[in-house]
């Protein structure tokens, strides 16, 4: 997967705002794993990013905050035996966190109101069922 991440719609990632590190990999690989940098950090400058409109470029901001330094985004990955693979599954992975943090929010709940129906029925049942309590009592409450 090379060339421009889409996160959603028109709008992607271009090559030339992805900054790539490389580094060695722990887990599988065998003598192989010593000798190759097969983990992948992908980072974004989110803060300077000409990519993204203005709104969700604030919205993800706001978002990120908490995974942000210096309004940088980095996402790594190192599953994958292979460096390709890990540098598509980083790319891929930062879409999918871009195209969330950049979602626009849910619409409010609208608070519904109770019918009048049910309410009376509510209110109809409990004088109903204080009435036969109250006929239990030996005394005469009226």
């Amino acid at each position: 997967m090379s060339g421009p991440y889409v996160i959603r719609g028109s709008v992607s990632l271009p090559e030339a705002e992805l900054m790539w590190r490389f580094s060695r990999s722990s887990g599988p690989g065998g003598q192989h794993v010593n000798t190759s940098d097969s983990r992948v950090e992908l980072s974004l400058d989110l803060a300077k990013t000409e990519a993204l409109p203005e709104v969700w470029k604030s919205r993800a901001l706001e978002r990120l905050a908490d995974r942000l330094v210096d309004g940088v985004i980095t996402v790594r990955a190192s599953e994958h035996r292979s460096q390709w693979r890990n540098r598509e599954a980083a790319a891929v992975r930062l879409a999918a966190l871009l195209a969330e943090a950049t979602a626009p929010p849910p619409k409010p709940r609208r608070p519904t109101r109770i019918p009048r129906g049910i309410n009376e029925r509510r209110l109809r049942e409990k004088k109903q069922r204080s009435d036969t309590k109250r006929g239990r009592s030996g005394r005469d409450w009226t």
